[in-house]
């Protein structure tokens, strides 16, 4: 049986083999952009960012506590700014799911725990952005009930 908890240390091998899975998924989709195999964080930069609440990271875990899929998460919050409100937002930076765990409810049991520890920290919303590259992501997030915020438009010269 699957569960959901924080990640820690020791699940940093596994983090970093899923962020290059996550980076050949754009590198595959916007070549242009993304190098290829890599990884957005390296492994000093994953021990600060799991040791801080204000970037709580999850696993989705096996029987045996392997890891199967993560995701990253930045509390944010603007105050007294001119224009917008003080919502207190949970963005979701990143979910991967192992590719040989996709279609077996890895991202939806990370999505909705996300989702449960924002409604439990009393956040206003969860929000995410999602590349135009990866429909597969993008059918998955709009099947957890998300709906578009804002687009991103690009003209490449």
């Amino acid at each position: 049986m699957n569960r959901v908890r924080r990640a820690k240390e020791s699940d940093i091998d596994r983090i970093l083999e899923l962020l290059v899975q996550v980076d050949m998924v754009h590198h595959n989709g916007r070549p242009d952009i993304f190098k290829g195999p890599a990884t957005k964080y390296n492994r000093e930069e994953l021990e600060k960012i799991i040791s801080d609440e204000s970037t709580p990271v999850f696993v989705c875990v096996d029987e045996n506590d392997y890891v199967l899929g993560h995701g990253f998460c930045i509390k944010k919050q603007i105050l007294n700014d001119s224009v917008l409100t003080d919502i207190k937002t949970l963005y979701i930076d990143d979910i991967c799911v192992a590719e040989d765990s996709r279609g077996k409810k890895v991202g939806s049991a990370l999505y909705n725990y996300i989702v449960d520890f924002a409604r439990k920290n009393e956040f206003y919303n969860v929000t995410l952005n999602v590349w135009s590259c990866n429909p597969g992501a993008q059918k998955f997030y709009e099947a957890m009930g998300l709906v578009p915020q804002k687009v991103g438009m690009e003209l490449i010269l």
